[in-house]
């Protein structure tokens, strides 16, 4: 029999918060949230952003004068809420109104003289910035001192120009205004991914209310797994886009540059950073369905029995001018100038970013945004012997191609197969009449025109299929954009705050839907639902991915999930891990309440507790790994017995 994976920590950085804490959710139904639960969110917005903290007892704004927080929360509210989600394009990331490139031009020299008909341009350079070798018709002699060259030029040549421009497409769904993730650690000029790997699996790690050093005396470091990873890899310019451009922007490519540019470094950044983990690590990259590809890899461990715990999650920022550039040319992204198409708006109004993504409406394509969401999901033993709180349980996650294909970003049939078999597997576990009348579905929901009907298409089907009359579908891109790798990382975090508080977000960007989404069976919520925290049993989420990458995953609420460990494991066990968890969900209580001081504390451990081989006690049986209670069993089972000989 399968083992349950539980979902036992989550954290990470989105445009709306901090991930742990339900912080980021409770930012997209903050109209709906009591006002002492409504004046925690801001404050721990205002301590992310440095608009708050806490020292020697007192309550400081951002310049360290002393303020009352109540006072200060209400003076800071309308700020704290403009400056989260999707909104014009902070220019801390690059101006959007000045957008840098290179123009080339062809250099003509003209006549030196009207009486001398020879052509020749003279200028002067720095000897350090001659090209090498030196172009033809170039005739180079000493300067005015010895750091300067004179260069006279007979024959035409080409040169870029520096330039700029404004850039179509000018809001994203950008972290918090003020909160930068390199400032809470030694970021070593990380890529900006990267520091935010650093920040959001730190914070799912410390808000796990289990120390991890405890973990590595209960569990072998073969069986602990990461899988994490970014879809676009790290593109800024202490990544892959620095290691692209050097040499055109006249400058050296760093050594740091390749390696941190690749895909899996936020596995290969938690494995040496964090967590010091020598258990299984990896990255399956699938467009747009990462989060949910790296999600699979993780469960399938843990059902298997191969490993008790897996840490999976996803990082993106392509803040990056380029990637913009791409997706405009593509045709993918809402522009200014089709916002105001939408919306009446002439052409010199400022469009509604806020309202930039409209899932299911009339609309003109995706916002990019960025994201890093990380979850720990333990074993349903492990989870009970430690008394780890529990969020909810993941069921299945199931992945498929689309088949052949016209265009590679066109969607097929994948989505069909894996909307109904999550919705399959879903019934399995809560039975027909719980999937019929208490699921919902997280849609993948990105807001472009061809979105909105084949998403729709699906979702209506399989509700059909299955006998869902009115099945509730939330989009949360619609507060957050597309944060491409990690997108269904946070339409996860978000359905675990629904369990927590009982709200579902709804589309709150749109007035109505297009006229060619179909919708007999479906409730595409249009507005908050309130569900209660029992309400719903399980969550769909559901990605498409370009390529054909489609992955949906079945999500059990933390109700059905302690149900399932009591009819497992039985009362008198859950009734003891009752008591245990009570000092972990103190623990986990403290490490949110040390955040909205402005305390992250973010565990990053450089050079630290590095072993060689004489930390290794080995025989053919085991093992010993210093600073490792249990040791590595190599008494392998073979699948392959009844195949081999007797001997």
């Amino acid at each position: 029999m399968a083992h349950l994976p539980v979902i036992v920590s989550f954290g990470g950085i989105n445009g709306a918060g901090r991930g742990s804490g339900f912080h980021a959710y409770k930012r997209l139904v903050q109209d709906q949230l009591d006002t002492p639960t409504r004046a925690g969110m801001l404050q721990n917005l205002a301590a992310l952003t440095g608009e708050l903290k806490y020292e020697n007892g007192q309550w400081l704004d951002g310049s360290g004068s002393k303020v009352d927080l109540a006072a200060h929360l209400q003076s800071l509210e309308s700020s704290l809420l403009e400056n989260t989600l999707i909104r014009k394009l902070n220019s801390s990331l690059f101006d959007c109104n000045a957008v840098h490139f290179h123009k080339q031009a062809t250099i003509i020299p003209k006549q030196v003289t009207a009486s001398n008909p020879q052509q020749a341009t003279t200028f002067t350079l720095r000897r350090k910035q001659l090209p090498s070798p030196i172009p033809p018709g170039w005739q180079v002699t000493d300067g005015s001192d010895s750091d300067t060259v004179d260069v006279t030029v007979s024959e035409p040549f080409t040169a870029m120009l520096h330039a700029s421009r404004e850039c179509e497409v000018k809001c994203a769904g950008q972290l918090p205004t003020g909160f930068d993730p390199a400032k809470t650690y030694s970021s070593r000029n990380h890529p900006r991914s990267l520091q935010m790997t650093v920040f959001g699996a730190s914070d799912a790690i410390q808000s796990l209310g289990i120390e991890w050093e405890l973990l590595k005396q209960l569990v072998p470091p073969d069986k602990i797994s990461v899988y994490a990873g970014s879809c676009l890899g790290q593109l800024d310019y202490n990544g892959n886009g620095g290691m692209l451009q050097a040499r055109l922007l006249g400058k050296k490519v760093t050594s740091k540059q390749l390696p941190l540019g690749l895909n899996e470094m936020p596995a290969d950044f938690i494995n040496a950073y964090l967590l010091g983990n020598l258990g299984t690590t990896g990255h399956n990259n699938g467009a747009c369905a990462t989060f949910l590809y790296n999600l699979r890899q993780g469960i399938r461990d843990i059902q298997s029995g191969s490993h008790r715990i897996s840490i999976v999650g996803t990082s993106e920022s392509s803040m990056v001018p380029e990637v913009f550039d791409a997706f405009i040319t593509m045709g993918a992204l809402a522009s200014d100038a089709s916002l105001r198409a939408l919306d009446g708006k002439s052409s010199d109004e400022e469009p509604e970013y806020r309202r930039a993504c409209r899932p299911f409406a009339n609309n003109s394509g995706f916002t990019v945004a960025e994201s890093a969401q990380f979850i720990v999901l333990f074993d349903d033993q492990l989870a009970l012997e430690t008394g780890a709180n529990i969020y909810g349980a993941v069921n299945d996650v199931f992945v498929n191609a689309d088949g052949h294909k016209k265009s590679i970003t066109g969607p097929g049939l994948g989505n069909y197969l894996t909307m109904s078999k999550a919705a399959a597997a879903t019934r399995n576990v809560i039975g027909e009449q719980s999937l019929r009348e208490a699921t919902f579905v997280q849609a993948h929901g990105t807001g472009t025109p061809q979105n909105r009907v084949t998403e729709a298409a699906i979702l209506n089907k399989v509700a059909n299929t299955f006998g869902i009359s009115n099945w509730p579908v939330a989009a949360v891109k619609s507060y957050l954009g597309h944060s491409v790798a990690s997108a269904a990382g946070d339409q996860l975090l978000t359905s675990l705050g629904v369990w927590r508080h009982g709200i579902i977000p709804g589309i709150l960007t749109v007035d109505s839907l297009a006229e060619d989404v179909e919708r007999s069976n479906l409730d595409i919520l249009l507005q908050h639902k309130s569900v209660g925290e029992t309400g719903m049993d399980a969550v769909i989420i559901n990605s498409k991915g370009f390529g054909g990458n489609n992955a949906s995953a079945s999500v059990l609420a933390p109700h059905i999930t302690k149900a399932m460990l009591e009819k497992r494991h039985g009362k008198a066990s859950l009734k003891d891990y009752e008591a245990r968890n009570e000092k972990v969900k103190q623990a986990t209580n403290e490490y949110d309440a040390a955040t909205s001081r402005g305390e992250f504390n973010t565990v990053y451990k450089f050079d630290h507790n590095v072993m060689d081989e004489s930390a290794l006690q080995m025989d053919s049986a085991q093992i010993k790994i210093e600073n490792h209670s249990v040791p590595v069993d190599l008494a392998l089972p073979n699948p392959y017995e009844d195949m081999c000989n007797d001997s």
